[in-house]
Parts: C-alpha cells; structure tokens; sequence
C-alpha cells in the first residue's frame, strides 16, 4: 500500500539556515534517503516544495466562480514542505520509515497518510 509522508515545518526556520548548516541538513536528507531507496519502500522521490509565499489558493467565491488569493489557505506556522510516497505493508511500517526522517530546523512533525485507491 502507498502512503504519503509530509514533511511539515516552518520554512522561514529553514530559509534563515547559514550555508553549512543547509548543506548538513541536505547530506542527512540525502543519508536517508540512500537508506531507504535500496529497500523499495519509497515509491516516489521527494517533492520539495517552494516557500509559502509562492502560493496561491482556489476557493469557491460567493457565487460559485473560483477566487483565487496569494499565500496558503491559512495563516499558518506549520506548513507541509515536502511530500514522499512510500511503499509499505501498512501504516506501522510507514511509520517506522517515517520516523527516521531528520528532523532538522524547520521540520517539526511527518505525518503519515495513507493514499486512497480508487482501484
């Protein structure tokens, strides 16, 4: 079964990092994921994600035509900055994959989501 993994932060902690300290961030992302892509339990790559203020949200105005406004939907702390999809047997051995993510300044919780199949 597929499982999303969203690495959720606050991206302005990992903008305001120096340049030495990003580039440990990134050999800890890369370690991981050296550990876990020889196991198949990633079933797609990382999707990094720009910063919020690239943003922009689609709702339903008042009369039913879409609205489109700048930033996310919320004024949030906590954003999600990635997502990784796994391949596991359930949700205990995603979680198990999921906990050895980095969590490095910026990141401050992975959650785990099965993805729906309408198979």
């Amino acid at each position: 079964m597929k499982y999303a993994m969203l690495i959720c932060g606050d991206d302005r902690e990992w903008a305001a990092l120096s340049p030495a300290a990003e580039e440990d961030v990134m050999k800890q992302v890369f370690g991981w994921f050296e550990r876990w892509q020889p196991t198949g339990k990633i079933a797609e790559g990382g999707i990094e994600l720009q910063p919020r203020e690239t943003a922009k949200t689609v709702r339903a105005g008042a009369n039913g035509e879409p609205v489109i406004t700048d930033g996310p939907y919320l004024e949030l702390k906590e954003v999600v900055g990635s997502v990784i999809v796994l391949e596991c047997d359930d949700i205990d051995e995603a979680v198990e994959v999921a906990a050895t993510w980095p969590l490095a300044p910026g990141v401050s919780a992975v959650e785990v989501r099965p993805l729906l199949s309408r198979e």
